[in-house]
């Protein structure tokens, strides 16, 4: 968490105001609750993507929320961070996706949605009477360049990544997936990485009601989630070892 020093101290109450080193203090909050967030990765594979996300309830009468969702048909994302903030900014990134497709026939660009969802991340870093966004995206997807896995930030920054951890366990799961990623790793072995990587991150052990999963293939283009049965067939090879050797 942020610590107040004499050179921070009162520059966290505008947005618009850079502290004396440079920082913007409302962002870095923003950053902040993604951290505060579940643990959630991406491994892009040679032939396509796999989303893994963390499931937490705080209650036994609660139905976790999902975490994994569908842009289109190519395309999907999980994040980190304030549901509210994610719930706004998916449903623009939907009417983005079937703009295009409208307009041009065609499916969007993973970069190009994923621009266009750093645009309005950007513009709320910059006006007064506003604050950013407290949530991180993992967009993954397959389009004409192949399969993308691309991060964003509450400042509206983007980058690319092979494989990305966010979160609360998302410094244990980078190092992890540091370790073990190699760049010939396929799209089954990618998803057994990723698991594994979450259960080494997270507190107890994996289990298939802790874990939501999607993956995109080359092969068809299609983002999907996956059911409670491939999950768990998952897991039991990432808890037995059968995953990446490399």
């Amino acid at each position: 968490m942020a610590v107040f020093t004499p050179s921070t101290m009162g520059y966290d109450r505008a947005i618009t105001i850079f502290s004396p080193d440079g920082r913007l203090l409302q962002v870095e909050y923003a950053f902040e609750a993604v951290r505060r967030g579940m643990t959630t990765l991406g491994v892009r594979a040679v032939d396509g993507v796999v989303l893994a996300v963390e499931k937490r309830t705080r209650s036994r009468l609660m139905e976790s929320t999902e975490k994994i969702k569908i842009v289109d048909e190519h395309v999907g994302l999980a994040f980190a961070g304030l549901f509210g903030d994610a719930r706004v900014l998916i449903d623009q990134a939907r009417i983005y996706a079937q703009v295009h497709r409208l307009v041009y026939g065609k499916r969007i660009p993973i970069e190009l949605l994923v621009k266009r969802i750093c645009d309005i991340k950007q513009i709320y870093t910059q006006h007064g009477g506003v604050r950013p966004f407290g949530v991180a995206f993992l967009f993954a997807g397959v389009d004409q360049k192949g399969p993308q896995l691309i991060r964003t930030d509450p400042g509206g920054g983007y980058t690319m990544y092979k494989a990305d951890a966010i979160g609360s366990g998302g410094q244990k799961a980078r190092e992890f997936l540091e370790k073990r990623y190699y760049d010939t790793i396929t799209l089954e072995e990618a998803i057994v990485l990723a698991l594994e990587a979450l259960n080494y991150s997270m507190d107890g052990q994996l289990s298939p009601d802790k874990v939501e999963a999607a993956i995109v293939s080359v092969k068809d283009a299609r983002f999907r989630i996956l059911s409670q049965e491939e999950v768990a067939r998952y897991v039991e090879k990432a808890l037995g070892g059968g995953g990446a050797g490399h």
